[in-house]
């Protein structure tokens, strides 16, 4: 980062105090913010420990799900891998460099196909909405923008090229955003509380864009929301030269910035972490010997705070909330109804075009191929896209200001992780019961057997994603209604909370918070009126949703025993046998691994373009006279006004055809870039 700055600060004709100026605030701030978040994520640990035990003890109910769930999704796989033009910021110029992404979803780029597929992490994310600083060699660009860190810039040559591209960086974008385990039932929620009340604290409620990544990357996106406001006041004034080359460098003194302040957050998180795991052992024994007592305690200042809080919060329900659950309801439905309409469309065509593509060649071995194909359709980012953007249209206009949501971003992301699950769920439901039933059977029939086992997975897929939906819909709205009654009732209800405090026992004191049940509380006054509204809104046929009295019984009681099978390889079982035939000529284990490993999108070739030997990277003659935009008055407004902590929340990839800019992704997501083309990491990256 120093090296960085102090050449900034000579070339630009600054002088060096502000560096030690930026290093202070930047220790300072990162100390003070994941300090505090440090004992608050011990407090909360405690708490979610504590639910974690009650609910293995006493189970929870809830509709069961129909389709199998998929435990390794992309064993064996890669996800893409081509040929594409990318700037080099280090001698400003357009090189084509080979990019392969495997089933982990980090982008790895190499000079040569040829070199091995490992390298180090690079940590990326995107913006949309913001012009390059810098013209492409063609019209067709494709941008990774990242509010805090360095952007990436690609370019194309075809628009179909750059669709394809668009959909399988969104897909890595969209992936590894969802970076918290949702099997953790206490890092998680211990983390997601510990975050949401460190910001409540300072004032801000409301969704957060920027909770996105992993929990390191969480952290120092919270201590960049208040960091790079007064480095941007410290140092802006003091660059020098013109405005594009100024706000170049700014971008890279924010990105050496960002990376030291992940580093310390990595540290300081593991650290904090570690220490409650190893007092975990004791804790749960604690909480398992007094479950009684701690639950009865609980219960007990659980009434108190009711009887103090409950009047103010239906009051403030009955006027502020309750006239708006309809129209905000109606709102995420529609998109996201048509969104899982379209998964279901996409799965029913691929297996229509099977059966008939069964009925010319009726045989097992064109069976297995199609299968092949179709065993990872939730992974193929350019077949699901158009899944994707059904939902991204979702909007929340007037409401966004007054519920203090910035964005609708976070709802479509999640949406969208749903539709993928889901479309894998029935993938692997139907591998799994297509392959049961081919077992013995000859070529006869085949047509029937697929349109008897597509009809049974169907209805389960329709059943689950009914069930989905309701719990989505449930969920946002109270991410969109709880904030705001909090935010509404703390004033009030903050100085009272101490002397509910009293009422619990020392020893319980780390599993019974009086800030928790408060807010348990507010969530027990609002639920009835979403429950109300989303099984009203089941009745409507044209959402597609089941009704609450409507239980599907497992019609198949010995389908999950089928989950526990292991991953079935259609093209070995019923292929030629090709495959064998080359592990057994080749004894190199990485060629064979190689070989071995499928890839989900096919690679791009542009049409009348002759094969690159090993898709050797080229420099593309003449970019370096590329001149750079002339958008002083641009660059200006834009140095001055980096992005805020609202604005700049979240990830996007950028496209933008024929010179007009285009919105083609959601906020919030991070990707790994991982660069093979000298074996070591990028000095300002982590």
């Amino acid at each position: 980062m120093w090296d960085t700055l102090k050449n900034i600060s000579k070339n630009g004709g600054g002088k060096t105090r502000y560096l030690k100026e930026a290093g202070r605030l930047h220790v300072y701030h990162s100390s003070e913010v994941i300090g505090e978040f440090g004992r608050l994520y011990e407090q909360q640990y405690a708490v979610a420990l504590f639910n974690k035990v009650r609910f293995d003890i006493e189970g929870g109910g809830g509709p069961q799900p129909q389709l199998l769930h998929r435990k390794v999704p992309l064993e064996n796989r890669s996800i893409f891998s081509g040929a594409i033009f990318q700037f080099l910021e280090e001698n400003k110029k357009w090189r084509n460099r080979f990019f392969f992404v495997p089933d982990t979803y980090n982008i790895n780029y190499y000079d040569n196909k040829t070199v091995e597929y490992n390298s180090n992490s690079l940590c990326v994310k995107a913006k949309v909405g913001q012009s390059p600083i810098l013209k492409c060699a063609t019209q067709f660009p494709v941008i990774l923008w990242h509010p805090y860190a360095r952007h990436y810039y690609f370019c194309v040559a075809t628009l179909k090229e750059q669709q394809k591209w668009f959909a399988v960086f969104q897909d890595c974008v969209r992936h590894t955003n969802d970076g918290l385990s949702e099997e953790d039932k206490v890092q998680t929620p211990a983390f997601t509380d510990a975050v949401r009340l460190y910001r409540q604290a300072h004032g801000h409620y409301g969704t957060w864009e920027m909770m996105c990544g992993t929990p390191p990357q969480i952290l120092a996106n919270l201590v960049m929301e208040t960091l790079l406001p007064e480095i941007r006041e410290l140092i802006t004034p003091r660059l020098k030269g013109k405005m594009q080359e100024r706000q170049r460098n700014w971008m890279l003194i924010c990105d050496a910035v960002y990376s030291l302040v992940v580093r310390q957050a990595q540290a300081q998180y593991e650290a904090v972490v570690e220490s409650c795991e190893a007092g975990r052992p004791p804790l749960e024994a604690s909480i398992r010997t007094d479950m009684d007592q701690i639950i009865t305690s609980k219960e007990h200042v659980t009434n108190k705070i009711k009887a103090a809080v409950l009047p103010k919060a239906e009051k403030l329900l009955k006027v502020s909330i309750q006239p708006y659950i309809s129209s905000i309801l109606e709102a995420l439905m529609d998109p996201t109804s048509r969104g899982f309409t379209e998964v279901r469309d996409v799965f029913f065509r691929e297996l229509v075009d099977m059966s008939k593509n069964t009925v010319n060649d009726g045989d097992k071995d064109k069976v297995g191929e199609h299968m092949e194909k179709i065993s990872m359709l939730a992974f193929h980012p350019v077949k699901m896209q158009s899944c994707y953007e059904k939902v991204e249209v979702l909007s929340l206009d007037g409401l966004q200001q007054r519920f203090d949501v910035s964005s609708p971003s976070v709802f479509v992301q999640r949406a969208q992780i749903l539709m993928r699950e889901q479309m894998d769920n029935a993938v692997y439901t139907f591998e799994q019961i297509l392959h049961q039933s081919l077992e013995g059977q000859g070529s006869e029939g085949l047509c029937n057997t697929i349109q008897r086992c597509q009809d049974r997975v169907l209805k389960k897929f329709d059943y689950d994603s009914s069930t989905v939906r309701k719990r989505f819909f449930r969920e946002a709205l109270l991410q969109i209604f709880i904030p705001y009654m909090l935010k509404q009732l703390t004033p009030s209800v903050a100085s009272e909370l101490p002397r509910f405090q009293e009422l619990i026992f020392e020893d319980f004191s780390r599993f019974i918070l009086v800030e928790n049940i408060f807010e348990e509380v507010v969530l027990l006054s609002v639920m009835k009126d979403i429950m109300m509204a989303v099984k009203e809104a089941a009745v409507q046929r044209r959402h597609n949703l089941y009704r609450d009295s409507i239980v599907m019984t497992n019609s198949d009681p010995n389908l999950h025993l089928l989950g526990d099978s292991s991953t079935i390889d259609w093209a070995e079982e019923y292929g030629s046998g090709q495959a064998q035939g080359e592990k057994a000529a080749d004894g190199d284990e990485t060629a064979q691994r190689r070989r071995r490993l499928k890839q989900v999108v096919s690679m791009i070739q542009v049409d009348g373009t002759p094969v690159q030997v090993n898709e050797s990277c080229l420099e593309v003659p003449s970019v370096g006279g590329i001149p750079e935009e002339e958008v002083e008055d641009q660059a200006a407004s834009s140095l001055k006004a980096a992005p805020s902590s609202d604005e700049a929340g979240a990830a996007e990839v950028v496209s933008n055809a024929g010179g007009k800019s285009e919105t083609l992704a959601q906020d919030g997501e991070t990707v790994q870039i991982n660069d093979s083309e000298t074996g070591k990491k990028e000095k300002v990256k982590d």
